[in-house]
C-alpha cells in the first residue's frame, strides 16, 4: 500500500483490475483504493507477470502492507513487487497482525472493530474528548473502562448516551456493557469512511474555543459581474479569492497557536466545501491571493468535478489555511461551520435575498440582494475585533467583484 498523503494511514481496497496470470507493465493501475478523501490508483513498479494477491476487496490495509506480487520479467521467482523485509518470519507475523486486529466479540453479544469497521484491523489513533451524558456528566472513567472502550474501537465521545450510575457520576464497566447491549436492540448501520473520518475531525475540532462572527453584505454588483463573465464562476469562487486577497494582506487570523508561538502560512491556500456521497470533501486552492478570478475559475470548476467523482489529487488535498462553504445552496441563512482541525477559520456564505434597503439619493426604500456572510475562527489566535475587521474586508471584496 503507497502512501497516499500525509495524514493518510490506511485505505479500503475497492478494485482489483488484475487477476493472477495476467501480463502487467511498469507504472499500470492494478488496483483502486479508497481513503477517507478520495479514490486513488495503485499502480506496479514492475512488468510481469501477476502472481497472486495477499489482500482483499472490501478491506482495508495500513500503508506499507504488501498487496501482492509481480514476478519481475528481469528475475522470474523474485518477488521485486514485496518491499516489505525479506525474513518469510516477517510477512508471516505482518499478515497476523492485520488478520487478528478485526473484529472482536464482547460478552453481550456486540460485534466492534478494533480499526474503521471493515476488518482490516488498523487500530485508532485519535482520542475524543468525553462527552457529558447527564448534567454532573461522566467525570471518571476506569482504566478498565478505558481499556474496553480502546478495545472495541470507540471513542469516549460516543458514549455521550450512557448514563452514569457510580459514585460521583462514575461510569461503571456494568454500566457500559449494559449501553452497548441497548444498542444492539437498535438498528444499526456501518459508517463509511468518510463518516468516521469527519466525525473524528469534528471531534478534535471542538477542543478549541471556537466562536462566529457574522454580518451582511450586498451581492448585487457580484451577480452582474457575475451575469457578464464568459464563465460564470459560482458565488463560492468569488468568496475564495475575496478570502484569499484579505489574508494576504494580513495572515494573523490564518495562523496556528502552537504552544506559546503562531505559526503564520507560507501560502494563503483556501480550501472549499464539497457534498460528497456520506460526508464532505474540501478540494484546496493554492495561493489563491496571487491568482486573478479569471485564471482560478478554470482549476475550481476541475477540482468540483474531482471532489464529486472522489478522485482529487495529492496536489488538491490538505494544507489550507482556511475553508469557504456556501450552505446558502440549502437555502439556509445562516450557519456556524466548524474549521478542520489544522486551521482556524471557515468562511460561510449564506442564502441571498431581496430586502429595502434605504436610498439616500431618492430618500426611499430601494430593493436590494443582500446574502449573510459568518467567519468562525479559533478564539485562542484573534479576538471577536480582528475577526471582525477580516470579515469586513471580505464583505467590502465581495461588493466590488471587479477588484477581484
Amino acid at each position: 500500500m503507497p502512501q497516499l498523503g500525509e495524514s493518510i494511514a490506511e485505505a479500503t481496497l475497492i478494485r482489483l483490475k488484475v487477476k493472477p496470470g495476467d501480463k502487467v507493465k511498469a507504472d499500470q493501475e492494478i488496483a483502486e483504493v479508497e481513503t477517507n478523501k478520495a479514490v486513488m490508483s495503485v499502480t506496479t513498479s514492475y512488468g510481469g507477470v501477476w502472481k497472486e494477491w495477499k489482500a482483499q476487496e472490501g478491506k482495508s490495509y495500513p500503508v506499507g502492507y504488501v498487496l501482492g506480487h509481480v514476478e519481475s520479467a528481469e528475475a522470474k521467482g523474485e518477488k521485486k513487487g514485496d518491499r516489505a523485509p525479506k525474513k518469510e518470519s516477517d510477512h508471516g507475523k505482518k499478515d497476523k497482525e492485520v488478520k487478528t486486529g478485526t473484529e472482536k466479540k464482547s460478552k453481550k453479544g456486540v460485534i466492534a472493530s478494533s480499526g474503521n469497521g471493515n476488518g482490516g484491523g488498523v487500530i485508532p489513533t485519535i482520542k475524543g474528548l468525553p462527552v457529558p451524558a447527564r448534567a454532573a456528566g461522566a467525570s471518571y472513567m476506569s482504566p478498565r473502562m478505558k481499556a474496553r472502550i480502546e478495545e472495541l474501537g470507540l471513542h469516549a465521545a460516543d458514549l455521550a448516551g450512557l448514563a452514569p450510575s457510580g459514585a460521583k457520576g462514575r461510569v461503571t464497566i456494568e454500566d457500559f456493557e449494559r449501553f452497548i447491549a441497548e444498542l444492539e436492540k437498535q438498528k444499526l448501520t456501518p459508517a463509511s469512511s468518510m463518516r468516521v473520518a469527519v466525525a473524528d475531525a469534528m471531534r478534535r475540532s471542538w477542543t478549541r474555543p471556537l466562536a462566529t462572527v457574522g454580518r451582511a453584505a450586498r451581492m448585487d454588483a457580484l451577480l452582474a459581474h457575475r451575469k457578464k463573465h464568459p464563465s460564470k464562476p459560482g458565488p463560492t469562487l468569488y468568496a475564495v479569492r475575496a478570502l484569499g486577497i484579505a489574508l494576504g494582506e494580513n495572515s494573523v487570523p490564518a495562523g496556528r497557536l502552537v504552544g506559546d508561538r503562531i505559526v503564520h502560512p507560507n501560502s494563503i491556500d483556501i480550501g472549499f466545501a464539497v457534498e460528497a456521497e456520506d460526508g464532505v470533501l474540501v478540494p484546496v486552492l493554492r495561493k489563491v491571493n496571487q491568482t486573478s478570478l479569471d485564471k482560478l475559475v478554470g482549476l475550481y470548476a476541475e477540482r468540483m468535478q474531482q471532489a464529486k467523482d472522489r478522485k482529487l489529487p495529492v496536489e488538491a488535498l490538505g494544507g489550507s489555511v482556511a475553508v469557504v462553504t456556501n450552505y446558502g445552496t440549502f437555502g439556509l441563512e445562516w450557519a456556524t461551520p466548524i474549521p478542520l482541525p489544522e486551521q482556524s477559520l471557515v468562511f460561510g456564505l449564506g442564502a441571498g435575498k431581496t430586502v429595502p434597503a434605504w436610498d439616500a439619493s431618492s430618500e426611499s426604500f430601494q430593493p436590494v440582494t443582500e446574502a449573510p456572510l459568518t467567519l468562525s475562527f479559533d478564539h485562542r489566535v484573534i479576538d471577536g475585533g480582528a475577526a471582525g475587521r477580516l470579515l469586513a474586508r471580505v464583505a467590502e471584496l465581495l461588493e466590488n467583484p471587479e477588484k477581484l
